[in-house]
Order: C-alpha cells, then structure tokens, then sequence
C-alpha cells in the first residue's frame, strides 16, 4: 500500500469510561437463528461482524437505534424472573427490531445468557418469548483491536465509496463522518461531509481521487469530539477491505 500521501494528525480524546450506574426497566425478546448468533444481514450495516462479533451476544433495538448512531453500542440486559442471573448478557446493538413493546431482540446466544446455567431454566425462559428486563449502557472492551473502518462492499473505486466504522470501544457514538477534499486551486481545501446512508454506514459519490483523509465525529460522556486516523485510506482502497485507524477509544 501506498502511505505517501499527506498523513493526518491523531487527535487525542480524553478517557470516556462513563458508563450508566442506573437500570432502566424494559422488555426484551429474541428472533430465530440456525445458530444461534447474530445475523449478517442487519440494520446497522455490519454484515458479518454484525453476526460474530462479542461472540454473538448482539441484538437488535428500536429506540435506543437513534437513526443509527446507536449502532455499536453496549448494553448489560438482565431480566427479573426467577429463572434468571443478576448479571444478565453484555451485548452489541448490530440492528434494528421492534417487538412487543420491547427495546431489546437478543440473539439466541443472549437471550440464553441472562438465564441460570440450567438447561431446564433457560428453556422455561425461551418458553415466555417475551420478558422484562433491565438495562444499562456499559463500554464495549474490544482486546487487540483498535477502531477500524472497512469498505463496504458496494462501493466501486473512485466512482462511489462507503465506510463502516468497526470496534468503536468505551461508551462512544459515531455521529458524523467527513474527508478532506483538495481542489485544483490551492485556497479551496475543506472537509466535506459524508451521508450516513443508514446504521454505521456513511458515503459519498464524489471521492477524492488518490489517498482519502477521513476524520470521524465521536460522541461520549465528554461531548463531541474529531479523531483522525494516523494514515489516509489509501488511493487503491479495495471494497470488503478493513483499515486499522491506530485509534483507541476508551
């Protein structure tokens, strides 16, 4: 890869380990899976991360989607019956679902988890179908991975490109994408916006041509706040391809 491209500047955030101390109460259900994790076909544009990534222990939600800047979060789910821990399942929102008055679809693997590790407890809660629970937003831990931003495989270069951010740590949302365009004349240099085309998924049908400067808008118990990553997409970026940051979020 070609890295002689101009290099942005990392900028440093703060520590956002805030996490929620309060539960909220709710509902929570699960949907079918040959195997019991999450699905590579959801809301937030994941694909395949959106199926195995915290082992499966993901789900899908309705409010808490926030037009998909929730995408990515983390959340501890817990439920009251007998039948149940007092830990309950940490999980990733990798969709969208609306269910019977619930805020929460667990993956099979995360409805199981919030049952007591008794084959006949967690088949009496598969049994309700729908449960209340408790919640709240907790940091997503990725160990050995820092952010990422991958391609999405629709995008066609330099005619069209999409990015999805992967392994966004702490209690932090991405709310807004942006890369740096350069025009002809030396005095007309900006950012420019991309559109969040739905959950994590942000693009632009215009790419600079050559090396891509890309800049991610990060929202956490702090406020909001730029993060560049050390290296520019690289001008040959290839579709499906998944680029380390060399950014950390706590």
């Amino acid at each position: 890869m070609n890295y002689s491209c101009h290099l942005c500047v990392l900028v440093l955030l703060p520590a956002l380990c805030h996490c929620q101390d309060s539960f909220t109460p709710s509902r929570a259900t699960f949907y079918g899976s040959p195997d019991c994790y999450g699905t590579s076909t959801g809301a937030c544009g994941f694909g395949e991360y959106g199926r195995t990534v915290n082992d499966g222990y993901v789900t899908g939600v309705s409010r808490l989607y926030r037009n998909g800047s929730g995408c990515g979060a983390c959340y501890q789910v817990r439920c009251t019956k007998p039948q149940c821990t007092g830990d309950g399942a940490n999980v990733v929102v990798t969709d969208y679902g609306e269910g019977d008055r619930t805020d929460f679809i667990l993956s099979p693997r995360a409805y199981a988890k919030m049952a007591q590790p008794d084959d006949y407890q967690t088949k009496q809660l598969f049994a309700y179908g729908v449960v209340d629970v408790e919640f709240r937003r907790v940091p997503c831990r990725y160990s050995g991975y820092n952010l990422m931003f991958k391609v999405h495989e629709h995008s066609r270069n330099p005619y069209y490109l999409a990015i999805i951010i992967l392994y966004v740590g702490g209690t932090n949302d991405i709310t807004a994408m942006e890369y740096w365009q350069t025009s002809m004349q030396e005095d007309c240099q900006e950012w420019k916006s991309m559109r969040r085309v739905y959950g994590a998924v942000f693009d632009t049908q215009t790419p600079p041509s050559g090396c891509v400067n890309l800049r991610f808008q990060v929202r956490g118990s702090h406020g909001a706040t730029w993060v560049q990553p050390k290296n520019p997409l690289p001008g040959d970026w290839k579709a499906g391809a998944a680029y380390d940051s060399q950014i950390q979020l706590d």
